[in-house]
């Protein structure tokens, strides 16, 4: 088993979490603060999704830290996503623009057919 049931039910869980948290800031721009939880939230349904989180977290902040391009694509793709939320959050701090939501519905995507793929092979006992 790839993946526990908890740790599916976790991942499913922060993807639709920040979905909704994406939806009410594009709304209503009050709700700013809103897209630095979605985005924590995306990366954590990624990581839920590949075995402790925690841990996940320390690798790919090592790869991002040190510049580094893992061959993994998943992995490859989480240090991507580390590094776009870097970006937009420096970004953000100022306005919120369309170009920001497309990458924050770009981040979205990838980390929804990442979770898709992972709990798909989730089998429940």
């Amino acid at each position: 088993m790839l993946m526990d049931v908890c740790r599916k039910g976790w991942a499913l869980r922060y993807l639709r979490e920040a979905t909704d948290e994406i939806k009410i800031a594009q709304k209503d721009s009050r709700a700013f603060s809103l897209i630095f939880d979605a985005l924590r939230k995306v990366e954590m349904a990624v990581c839920c999704c590949l075995g402790e989180p925690s841990l996940i977290e320390d690798i790919v902040e090592e790869f991002v830290e040190r510049g580094l391009t893992p061959k993994d694509p998943i992995l490859k793709c989480l240090v991507e996503i580390k590094k776009t939320v870097k970006r937009l959050e420096s970004i953000l701090q100022d306005h919120l623009s369309s170009v920001s939501f497309r990458e924050l519905d770009n981040i979205l995507s990838a980390a929804s057919k990442i979770v898709d793929l992972m709990t798909s092979l989730c089998t429940e006992d």
